[in-house]
């Protein structure tokens, strides 16, 4: 069911619309080699078929998990053979560019650099940090995007009529809420459409006038369970934690928990979540309140002790606790200006009063520490660093707003007591 021309691909609009740029460089092959990045089941492979059709070259499909050197080097040879003989050179698809070691890609580079081919890589991970600089310099990026619903249901609907290179000659036809479960469950991935659209037809048993009917039953037996993009190792697994953090930063709990649902259906490791969720509860939260840490971690013992599947439930009680607590970044930039300080300037000097008092301390002069508990309000104002830092700022939000007032007597004791020490000199 692959297409054989442009007009017939389906999706991608934002890079095949009429006129622009990828459309113009491959009707007028003018394109130079490019990196096509995006989920599986896009297109990637289709549109790298279709350009070779169109510009009239060979077509050569490699992939960078089996393929070797050699293998790049006899393509290229045989690029120069046709160029040479006076016809086009061969666009070498090379799918799943980025498992190509650094030297492998290196390869590359003097073909791509002369024309001698036209490069296309696939990849369904970031180029910017698969691939190496001086490759990525010499080609064009093309971000693909899964394709929608009712895109799918087009391509379904076209492999039911198609006799030719589809399932045109089994005389089937499927329910819409059918048609509808496929191009939902398949996450945006045509293939996995595809294939359970071609099993649900092959082997469903034909009514009495021959005719073969897929209803939603069919559907949902075929495809079994809805496929879920989510690579581990990959750039889905880091933007759907990205979009589940975000998300509890802004407040939302109810995307926060589809992202967790989401990445919990996919296979993520729970302790991964719960770890970011104990990292977030001090970076996001912290002292607007407290209790959040508390939650967090016992959250994260609840994941160890229990597991899955029951400790979905524990991940989201808290999800939802930490995306509804007040939120307040204060602690997390104190510390980050602090340690910018402590990286960047002099090492302060400790203060001869707040010295370990050993043998010896008060002949070397460490003395005048006075003692907290022994004022009242268990404060007195005294300096705990050679020189004035301000590094804490709390917020109003929650519980910090109590240590805003607090901290606000405290710094207003100690700078009354600095005039009155003026004042007597």
């Amino acid at each position: 069911m692959r297409p054989q021309r442009l007009e017939e691909i389906v999706g991608q609009k934002h890079l095949l619309a009429s006129g622009s740029l990828l459309d113009r460089a491959i009707r007028s092959d003018t394109l130079t080699s490019a990196i096509f990045y995006g989920p599986p089941g896009c297109g990637k492979t289709t549109l790298a078929e279709v350009i070779a059709k169109t510009t009239k070259r060979y077509f050569r499909r490699l992939s960078a998990v089996s393929a070797s050197v050699k293998d790049v080097r006899e393509a290229v040879s045989l690029s120069t053979k046709l160029q040479n003989a006076g016809q086009h050179g061969l666009v070498l698809f090379l799918d799943e560019i980025h498992r190509f070691s650094k030297s492998q890609q290196d390869v590359l580079l003097p073909c791509v650099e002369d024309g001698t081919i036209v490069l296309i890589g696939a990849t369904t991970e970031n180029p910017f940090f698969a691939l190496n600089a001086a490759l990525l310099s010499r080609s064009r990026i093309f971000q693909f995007e899964s394709i929608e619903e009712e895109e799918i249901i087009v391509l379904l609907k076209r492999a039911l009529k198609d006799k030719t290179r589809g399932l045109g000659k089994f005389d089937a036809n499927a329910d819409d809420n059918a048609m509808a479960f496929f191009a939902m469950g398949c996450d945006g991935d045509a293939r996995v459409a595809l294939v359970a659209l071609e099993l649900a037809v092959t082997s469903a048993p034909k009514s009495a006038n021959g005719k073969i009917h897929i209803t939603l039953a069919d559907a949902e037996a075929s495809l079994q369970k809805k496929n879920i993009v989510y690579d581990k190792a990959g750039d889905s697994h880091y933007d759907t934690i990205s979009a589940f953090i975000k998300a509890m930063r802004g407040s939302d709990p109810d995307a926060a928990l589809y992202w967790l649902a989401k990445m919990i259906e996919a296979g993520e490791d729970p302790r991964f979540i719960a770890r970011r969720m104990v990292i977030f509860a001090s970076e996001d939260i912290g002292c607007a309140d407290p209790l959040a840490l508390s939650q967090a971690i016992a959250c994260f013992q609840a994941v160890e002790r229990v597991g899955l599947p029951e400790a979905r439930i524990n991940l989201g009680h808290v999800v939802a606790y930490l995306a509804c607590s007040p939120k307040s970044n204060a602690t997390y930039t104190a510390l980050n200006k602090a340690t910018e300080d402590v990286q960047s300037g002099r090492t302060l000097e400790i203060p001869r009063h707040l010295r370990t008092q050993h043998k010896g301390a008060k002949e070397l002069g460490h003395t005048g520490y006075k003692y907290s508990h022994n004022y009242d309000g268990h404060y007195v104002a005294q300096d705990y660093l050679p020189a004035p830092r301000r590094y804490y700022e709390p917020t109003n939000e929650g519980w910090e707003a109590k240590i805003a007032d607090r901290l606000e007597r405290w710094r207003a004791q100690k700078q009354d007591k600095k005039k009155s020490n003026s004042a007597k000199f």
